[in-house]
């Protein structure tokens, strides 16, 4: 099985944590959070600068390693390696998403998560609230 090895950003802000829908591919409308893959050469903590760069048009502090996920999807083996992390930038702008939500605890598990994601909850909890 494919194996797709990728990282995930937990932005923090006030309390609450940055969630964003995927704008494309067969997840389209799930609820993630912001990331990708690592490059060759990269380490995490440069992917995940560079990812939500493109992403999100803005830079990130890497606060704190939090989990790493794995699970099976059909199609591939996923291990995601997340990291709570919090803007540098005032603002930021999506590019590769539909929309973005700021989650409190209370709301947390209200988004369609994609699988890997949903996984993660149980750690942001522990970590965040």
């Amino acid at each position: 099985m494919k194996q797709i090895e990728v990282v995930a950003a937990v932005i923090q802000r006030d309390g609450k944590i940055l969630a964003t829908q995927r704008g494309y591919g067969e997840q389209k409308d799930r609820w993630e959070f912001p990331g990708g893959k690592i490059e060759s050469g990269e380490s995490h903590q440069q992917a995940l600068i560079r990812e939500i760069q493109e992403e999100l048009n803005c830079t990130i502090q890497v606060d704190a390693f939090l989990k790493t996920i794995e699970v099976d999807y059909p199609e591939f083996h996923l291990i995601m390696h997340c990291y709570l992390c919090s803007f540098v930038s005032d603002t930021f702008t999506l590019k590769e998403h539909e929309a973005a939500r700021w989650l409190s605890a209370e709301t947390l598990e209200e988004p369609d998560w994609l699988p890997a994601d949903r996984m993660l909850l149980p750690a942001i909890r522990d970590a965040v609230y």
